[in-house]
C-alpha cells in the first residue's frame, strides 16, 4: 500500500492536472467544443503512449546505457526536486514548457501533441519519475500495476480538468491554483529528497560491499 499511494501521489503531482487547467484554456481560446474535446482525447491518448512506453523500456535503456539504480535515483531525485521549487514559487516549470516552446505552441496547428502531450503531460519528471517507480517495483506484478494505474489516474485526473477548464478557472481562480500547486510542491520536495537519500544509501550500499 505503501508503494501504490507514492507511485500514485508522485504522478500525481508531477502531472499536476489542477495547473494545466489555466493553460489549456489559453491553447483553445479559439477553437469550436468539437475540436476541444479531439484535442483532450488526443493529447491524453499520446501522453499516455509515451509514458507506457518508457515505463515498459525505460529499465532496458538504462541497463543498456550502464546508468546505475542509485544514479538514476539521485538524477530523477534533483529533476523532481527543481519541479517542485517552481511549483513552490508559482513559476512555469522549464521542465515542461520553454518560453520559446509556448510561442510556437501559439502558432502550431495541432497542439495535442505539442505542448499538451509532450512536455505538458508527459515531460521530462513525468517520464523520469515513471522509469524510476518501475526500478522500484523491480518485477513485483503488484508494483508495477500500482506503476500503470498512477499513471491512468493521473492523466485521467488531467482529461477531466481540461474538458471542465472553465470552472476550475472559474472557481478556483489563479489564487487557488497557485495555493494549490505550492502544497503539491512541498510534498513533492520531500519526495525528492528522499529519493536522492535513497539513491546515497545504495551507492554507498554497493560501494561498502564490493
Amino acid at each position: 500500500m505503501g508503494f501504490f499511494l507514492s507511485a500514485l501521489i508522485t504522478v500525481f503531482i508531477v502531472v499536476d492536472p489542477i495547473a494545466i487547467a489555466p493553460l489549456y484554456l489559453s491553447l483553445t481560446s479559439r477553437m469550436s467544443e468539437d475540436e476541444k474535446n479531439a484535442v483532450t482525447r488526443r493529447s491524453v491518448v499520446i501522453a499516455a503512449a509515451i509514458l507506457v512506453v518508457f515505463a515498459v523500456a525505460g529499465r532496458y535503456l538504462l541497463d543498456y546505457l550502464g546508468i546505475t539504480v542509485p544514479a538514476f535515483y539521485i538524477a530523477g531525485g534533483i529533476l523532481l526536486l527543481l519541479i517542485a521549487i517552481d511549483m513552490l514559487f508559482a513559476r512555469p516549470s522549464r521542465t515542461r514548457e520553454t518560453p520559446e516552446e509556448e510561442m510556437a505552441a501559439i502558432h502550431s496547428t495541432d497542439i495535442s501533441v505539442f505542448p499538451l502531450a509532450i512536455p505538458i503531460l508527459a515531460g521530462p519528471g513525468a517520464i523520469a519519475t515513471v522509469v524510476l517507480y518501475m526500478r522500484l517495483a523491480s518485477g513485483d506484478p503488484f508494483q508495477i500495476a500500482a506503476v500503470f494505474f498512477a499513471i491512468a489516474a493521473s492523466l485521467g485526473s488531467a482529461y477531466i480538468t481540461m474538458r471542465s477548464s472553465g470552472l476550475v478557472v472559474r472557481y478556483l481562480g489563479r489564487t487557488g491554483i497557485g495555493v494549490t500547486g505550492r502544497v503539491m510542491g512541498i510534498l513533492l520536495a520531500a519526495l525528492a529528497v528522499q529519493f536522492v537519500l535513497t539513491g546515497i544509501a545504495n551507492y554507498a550500499h554497493q560501494t561498502l560491499h564490493v
